[in-house]
C-alpha cells in the first residue's frame, strides 16, 4: 500500500518505519524542518528494502498516497484536515490521536468542499506510547501486540475500508480493537488521561522534598513514568477528552477520600486492607490472558461486540469478509 505520514514525532516516526520495514511505499512529512531533516538521514541508512521518503510538503507526501496518517498533536489536526480539503484528497484519512470523539468531529467538519465529504475517516488510537517524543525515539517495533483501536459507526459506514485499514494494521503486529469514538474516549480517560494526571501530581511532590528524591525508587518510578512525557501533549491529550476525563477523575478522587477517611479511623491498617483489595486483584488479572478464539464476519454489529467484551482482531482474511478475533478468557 502506498502511505502517506504526516507528522513524525514517536508514533508517526514509529508508523513509517514499521510501514516501511514490511515493504510498503511510504512518503512521510513534518512542519518541523529539523525534524525532516533527521528523518531524512535515517531512510539514507536504513536498508535498501525498508527505506522511506520525506516530502517538503504534504501536497507531496499526499500524492499517490492510498491512506493518510495523521499524526500531530491534536490542536493541529484541524490544519491538516484543511489543508487535505484544499488538495481533494480522496484517499482514506486516519489519524493515532489519543482522543476520538473531538477528532471524528472535525473530520466531518473540515475534511469536505463544496459540503461534500471528501476522504473516507477512520479514528485510530495504538496504545504504544512512551514518555520520550520525537522521530529519534521512533521504533518500528513499537507496535508489536499492541492494542490499536480504530473505530467504527454503529451504522457500519466505512466498513470495507476499515477491513482495509485493520489488515494493514495487523499486519504491522497489533490487535485490532473495534470501538465507537465515545466508548474510546471513556475507556482511555480511565487507563491512560487520568493516570498522567495523578502521576504528574505524584512527581510533583518530590520538588520541595530533596530527601523524598533521594529515596525515590520502584514504586515512584513506575507510578510516575508518564509524568515525564511533555506537559503540552498531556494537556492536549486530558483537555481534549474533558467530559470523559472529569467523570473518569472525580471517580477516583471519590476512592481516594475513602482511602483517606480509613486512615483516620482507629485501625487504619485494617480498614485500608478492603480498599486495597479490588486493586489488587484488578491488576494481578491484568493483561487479559486470551481465550476463545474464532472466524467472525466482518460486519459492523459483531465488530463493536468484539470490542465491548474486551476482545481484539488479530488478522482478517485475504477477502475481508471474516476476521480471525480472539476474546480475553
Amino acid at each position: 500500500m502506498n502511505v502517506a505520514v504526516i507528522g513524525l514525532g514517536l508514533i508517526g516516526g514509529s508508523v513509517l518505519r514499521a510501514l516501511a520495514a514490511r515493504g510498503h511505499q511510504v512518503s512521510g512529512y513534518d512542519a518541523d524542518p529539523a525534524t525532516r531533516a533527521t528523518a531524512r538521514t535515517a531512510a539514507a541508512q536504513a536498508p535498501a528494502n525498508a527505506r522511506w521518503h520525506v516530502t517538503a510538503t504534504v501536497a507531496d507526501a499526499v500524492r499517490d498516497a492510498d491512506l493518510a496518517v495523521v499524526a500531530v498533536p491534536l490542536p493541529a489536526v484541524g490544519g491538516v484536515f484543511d489543508e487535505l480539503a484544499s488538495l481533494a484528497y480522496v484517499g482514506v484519512v486516519t489519524d493515532v490521536t489519543s482522543v476520538k470523539g473531538p477528532v471524528r468531529d472535525l473530520a466531518l467538519d473540515r475534511l469536505r468542499t463544496g459540503g461534500q465529504s471528501l476522504a473516507t475517516f477512520i479514528g485510530g488510537h495504538p496504545m504504544a506510547g512512551r514518555e520520550t517524543s520525537g522521530f529519534t525515539a521512533a521504533d518500528p517495533r513499537l507496535f508489536d501486540g499492541c492494542a490499536w483501536v480504530l473505530c467504527l459507526e454503529e451504522d457500519g459506514a466505512g466498513l470495507r475500508d476499515w477491513i482495509e485499514l485493520a489488515a494493514l494494521v495487523t499486519g504491522l503486529g497489533a490487535r485490532v480493537v473495534p470501538a465507537t469514538a465515545e466508548e474510546h474516549d471513556q475507556a482511555v480517560a480511565t487507563i491512560s488521561h487520568v493516570p498522567h494526571l495523578v502521576a504528574a501530581a505524584v512527581a510533583a511532590r518530590i520538588t520541595t522534598d530533596p530527601l523524598a528524591g533521594t529515596l525515590g525508587a520502584g514504586s515512584f518510578r513506575d507510578g510516575t513514568r508518564v509524568a515525564a512525557a511533555r506537559p503540552e501533549l498531556t494537556a492536549a491529550m486530558c483537555g481534549g477528552n474533558a467530559e470523559a476525563v472529569r467523570a473518569a477523575l472525580d471517580a477516583v478522587l471519590a476512592d481516594l477520600a475513602a482511602a483517606r477517611a480509613a486512615l483516620d479511623g482507629a485501625d487504619p491498617i485494617t480498614a485500608l486492607v478492603p480498599w486495597l483489595t479490588p486493586g489488587h486483584t484488578a491488576r494481578q488479572a491484568w493483561p487479559p490472558v486470551p481465550g476463545e478464539t474464532a472466524d467472525l464476519p466482518a460486519r459492523a454489529d459483531v465488530l463493536l461486540r468484539l470490542g465491548r467484551v474486551g476482545g481484539w482482531v488479530e488478522s482478517v482474511a485475504d477477502d475481508g469478509r471474516t476476521v480471525h478475533a480472539v476474546r480475553p478468557a
